[in-house]
């Protein structure tokens, strides 16, 4: 679970979030949408502990990001573009993440390459990937790991129709597992698709939107 208390971010004059409290549950999926430049980057950086509130808290689990710990705890992330060595293979990539924390095993890489439409064994370097290739892999990075919580910005970019079907079922099921997952896009109707609750950032402050969804086969 986490939970956002009051927070809001300013850059000099300028506030980007104004009194954001907005609590996230496990085994649901969550979408945030709004215009380029709403502030849905700026939310995820200050939940993941890469920026930090000018006011408020974000808790995760009971503890403060930012002052209990610097980072929120088993949470899986794309924040803006998924960042890759162009000259290495999608699984080599995931290789050299995961040595990081040392928890992650080979056959577990393969299986996340797997489970987002990509080919274990293609040998290609990521720098000749597609951008949706690359979202993919990106998606494969955030849940290799097995996290309780998901914090996406812009999964579905560069994505085509398939694959935006293909991301639509994997967060499915990782929501029946009971992840607490938070999607971020400017389409609001790629977010309707999978969301439980959406929520519109407007002028630095959140509320709570209706979007209608599409049917199946406009995808």
């Amino acid at each position: 679970m986490i939970v956002i208390r009051h927070l809001t971010k300013t850059y000099g004059k300028q506030t980007v979030l104004s009194d954001i409290t907005i609590t996230l549950q496990a085994g649901t999926i969550y979408g945030l949408v709004g215009v380029n430049g709403s502030g849905k980057t700026t939310l995820m950086r200050c939940m993941c502990g890469f920026s930090k509130p000018s006011v408020g808290s974000v808790v995760c689990n009971g503890k403060i990001i930012g002052k209990d710990l610097d980072f929120p705890p088993k949470t899986g992330i794309i924040i803006e573009s998924p960042g890759f060595l162009p000259n290495y293979s999608g699984l080599r990539n995931l290789e050299i993440l995961a040595a990081v924390s040392g928890t992650v095993t080979k056959a577990r890489m393969i299986e996340v390459i797997t489970l987002v439409g990509l080919d274990s064994s293609d040998k290609k370097p990521v720098g000749k990937y597609s951008l949706g290739m690359r979202q993919r892999l990106g998606i494969a990075q955030a849940i290799m790991e097995d996290p309780d919580n998901l914090i996406l910005d812009e999964p579905f970019n560069g994505l085509d129709s398939q694959g935006i079907k293909d991301v639509h079922s994997l967060l499915s099921s990782l929501k029946v597992q009971g992840k607490c997952i938070l999607l971020a896009s400017h389409s609001a109707y790629d977010i309707a698709q999978a969301c439980d609750q959406v929520f519109e950032l407007r002028e630095g402050r959140l509320t709570e939107t209706t979007v209608e969804r599409m049917p199946c086969n406009a995808f």
